[in-house]
């Protein structure tokens, strides 16, 4: 494995550090004024998303795109210091036309779409003129196994009709938000894998009913995290994703590079609380010495460094198998560092803010902004437990595969015994 970075990185790297400090960095009082201010999508990061696309900077998160479509054409590997770098504020990777829940939608269109989809959808979410989002989670079952799911998509003629429940629907209450990729089940006596299916639906459908915006540890996001009813929505079959009872297979699609978008953007975010947390420690004095000087604090700095860098080269290698061998191939490691990395950036967010004391619990700074994102990651796209169980029994597979290869390590009894004696 080499993860040098290619001159071709190493440039967008500095076009990408260059744009965010010139750019974007500035606008942040801006941004937390307009929010404040009920606004989810204040007029400047149109602007922003003009000048981005404009440099070059745009679909960064999306290999394989077609000769006609808007965007670079990186590897994930590529891509992930990237991420990393527009992950430092916390919804700057719009901008850059790569950020979620639509950077998972446009991977679903981009694999399984038809012509005519692509069109209509995929087109205009390349172009930014267009945001989207994703409903799977519902509120009557553990949606942590998909096969639970019960929202019903019952064929009728030529449409499907849609009845359910979902929450947690990011993005639903952002203005600019045209439809939800919705999964649900259209075939119950199949297979537990093969009853649920993907339609596309436009929000203005009769029927759709955006319930409320459900605060997330506390904090109400303008774009939403919102309650969705369903009540006998019309679409027509040509909304449905590939074909029914593919939905299962085009989750797994989705959600493997969306996790690992998640945790690239998130070691960006440790950093920033590592830098805020190193700079506090050197500016502020306790009982004579400085915050570094004290054991505590500088235990903490070394050991969020060890932390992050553990963190940044398994999301690294993650990113290298995708590119090899799909998320597939990349499954256990895409587990991983979905159960690793937002437990380092919680623990990070919460040293830095410990050290900031009583600011670090306030939004004049980032931290607690962190802090709350990271513990928001260990539920969403899967808790860590469904994640960490998936680890354990590919480990317990694979030790089934070299069952006794390892007993040649272990001591006879009568050679402990002789010892003893």
């Amino acid at each position: 494995m080499d993860f040098d970075f290619t001159p071709r990185v190493q440039q967008l790297r500095t076009q990408v550090s260059d744009f965010m400090d010139e750019y974007v960095v500035p606008t942040i009082p801006r941004w937390i004024a307009a929010t404040n201010a009920g606004d989810s999508h204040p007029d400047f990061i149109e602007d922003l998303k003009a000048l981005a696309r404009d440099e070059g900077l745009w679909n960064l998160f999306l290999p394989g795109l077609a000769d006609d479509e808007p965007g670079q054409r990186l590897t994930n590997l590529e891509y992930a210091p990237l991420a990393e770098i527009m992950g430092r504020v916390m919804w700057a990777s719009e901008i850059f036309n790569c950020s979620a829940p639509d950077t998972g939608n446009m991977e679903i269109l981009h694999l399984f779409a038809t012509a005519e989809q692509r069109h209509q959808w995929l087109e205009p979410l390349l172009e930014g003129t267009i945001r989207s989002c994703f409903a799977m989670t519902e509120p009557d079952v553990a949606s942590s196994d998909a096969t639970n799911i019960m929202t019903s998509i019952r064929c009728s003629g030529d449409s499907y009709v849609i009845n359910g429940r979902k929450w947690f629907s990011s993005g639903a209450a952002n203005p600019r938000c045209t439809f939800a990729i919705v999964m649900g089940v259209t075939n119950p006596e199949e297979s537990s894998h093969r009853r649920q299916s993907m339609v596309i639906v436009p929000l203005d459908t009769p029927g759709v009913e955006v319930v409320r915006n459900i605060p997330v540890v506390n904090h109400l996001s303008l774009e939403g995290h919102c309650e969705i009813i369903f009540k006998d929505v019309e679409v027509p079959v040509q909304n449905l994703i590939l074909q029914e009872g593919a939905g299962f297979e085009i989750a797994q699609a989705r959600l493997g590079p969306g996790r690992i978008h998640h945790c690239m953007r998130s070691i960006g975010q440790c950093e920033l609380a590592l830098e805020l947390l190193c700079e506090r420690a050197v500016e502020r004095k306790t009982f004579g010495s400085y915050l570094h000087q004290h054991g505590t604090i500088a235990d903490w700095i070394a050991r969020s460094r060890i932390d992050i860098d553990q963190a940044r080269l398994l999301v690294l290698k993650t990113a290298w198998m995708i590119d090899r061998e799909g998320a597939r191939g990349a499954a256990k490691e895409i587990a991983m560092i979905k159960a690793l990395v937002p437990r380092v950036q919680t623990e990070v967010s919460d040293r830095a803010m410990q050290v900031f004391g009583a600011m670090g619990l306030t939004s004049d700074t980032p931290l607690m902004s962190i802090w709350s994102w990271g513990r928001v990651l260990r539920i969403a796209d899967g808790p860590d437990e469904v994640h960490l169980r998936s680890i354990a029994r590919r480990e317990v597979r694979d030790a089934g595969s070299r069952r006794g290869s390892s007993a040649a390590y272990l001591t006879p009894p009568e050679v402990l015994a002789a010892a003893l004696d």
